[in-house]
């Protein structure tokens, strides 16, 4: 879960052609239907979270969407969502697939050098390695430009490239540290001719001197917990930067539109399976002799979340597949729509399949209730609804800012 800056719009940079196709309808090509098949099937095994999340790397999943050089499939953001959406459609989403192979993996794909996509790129893909991405902080919220995690760099020794790098700073609501292998870390760096601070990106290691990690409460079920990080003078040697130091901004969206489509992807998943529950019990249940589903009021509700979700699911594949093809601007700009309209759906949807299910949609057997607090996590996370509808009347609509 990360909050990060509100219009994830990435500046232009070339990027390797890849095969054209058509992913903005959700069916896809026939090698993303079968994948979708495949997928599902998994889903429907009922795996415990680490035993699905081990599957899914044995079985290529993971690492879809990363450089088939370092194991990954060499396909695109696309297929990844592929993956999350039927996983999530099975009721057992593996959070982290938003983070680890979509925002880490993505990033160092593009923009990492050649020994840190051979150190990572590998184990991203398998899924024998996790990552997680720490950007949100306590004061800063949605404004991300307010960060104040700090990089300094010291002197380097004579005959060296450069020197160490020292991190200070705090994170909050950073996903699956406790399983992580290392954090990719948004701090930013004083630049040398104007003295502003631009943002950077540095992977630190779990074992990290200095680097602490402390759990928050959440009222959320699931195999992810969330952490507040406390970087005290971490010492992280010159390698630890992800790309260019100049690069700033365009780095950081090379991740977090990836990341709103994943959520896109994950509340889709969730609300197919609490809309398939919902239908299943309408067309069984029985009162005064005719199913439940047979009344309008049940069944129009039913009908109102099932065009909602495949709508919301054309942006978010809309928007998937033009981050695939380079076109970053527009990505932007769809991937907080997606984002946004699959958010909405989903909460819409699970609400009303547990009323529905009546009492039996706050029972553990149907699995309905928890579904309340984890689809609500895609409103907030990692941008609310309201920076997006902010972002959408300035950026789309051509209105005035009002922030």
């Amino acid at each position: 879960m990360t909050t990060a800056p509100h219009g994830a719009t990435a500046p232009q940079t070339p990027r390797p052609p890849k095969t054209p196709r058509n992913p903005h309808a959700p069916h896809g090509t026939v090698e993303q239907q079968a994948l979708r098949a495949a997928v599902a099937a998994l889903g429907a095994r009922r795996l415990s979270p680490d035993q699905l999340w081990a599957e899914a790397g044995k079985l290529g999943y993971l690492g879809v969407n990363l450089p088939e050089e370092y194991g990954g499939g060499g396909a695109g953001i696309v297929e990844l969502a592929i993956v999350l959406e039927e996983l999530a459609a099975a009721g057992n989403p593996p959070l982290l697939m938003v983070v680890s192979p979509a925002i880490c993996g993505t990033v160092i794909a593009r923009f990492g050098t050649d020994g840190q996509k051979r150190r990572w790129l590998p184990g991203l893909a398998s899924g024998t390695t996790r990552m997680a991405f720490g950007i949100t902080e306590p004061d800063a919220g949605s404004n991300s430009h307010r960060i104040t995690t700090t990089a300094r760099r010291e002197k380097a020794d004579k005959g060296d490239k450069g020197g160490d790098w020292v991190l200070t700073g705090r994170k909050v609501f950073v996903s699956g540290v406790d399983v992580a292998d290392a954090t990719l870390i948004v701090g930013r760096t004083e630049d040398a001719r104007t003295g502003r601070l631009k943002p950077c990106l540095f992977v630190v290691d779990r074992e990290a001197p200095g680097f602490h990690r402390n759990p928050i409460p959440m009222e959320l079920s699931g195999d992810i917990r969330q952490f507040e990080l406390v970087l005290d003078d971490v010492r992280l040697p010159a390698d630890a930067l992800v790309g260019d130091e100049d690069a700033g901004l365009l780095q950081l969206f090379a991740g977090l539109n990836p990341e709103r489509v994943m959520t896109a992807a994950f509340a889709l998943g969730l609300a197919r399976y609490a809309l398939r529950e919902a239908v299943e019990y309408a067309r069984v249940r029985q009162v005064w002799d005719r199913p439940i589903g047979a009344h309008q009021a049940v069944a129009h509700p039913l009908a109102d979340a099932h065009i909602g979700i495949e709508l919301a699911r054309l942006m978010t594949y809309r928007a998937a597949g033009l981050y695939d093809a380079g076109e970053d601007e527009a990505a932007g700009e769809a991937a907080n729509m997606a984002k946004y309209a699959a958010a909405e759906v989903a909460v819409r949807t699970v609400d009303r399949a547990v009323h529905t299910l009546g009492g039996n949609g706050l029972t553990k057997e149907y699995g309905l209730a928890a579904l309340l607090t984890a689809v609500r996590v895609a409103r907030v996370a990692p941008v609310s609804r309201e920076m997006i509808l902010n972002y959408v009347s300035h950026r789309s609509l051509g209105l005035p800012k009002s922030y």
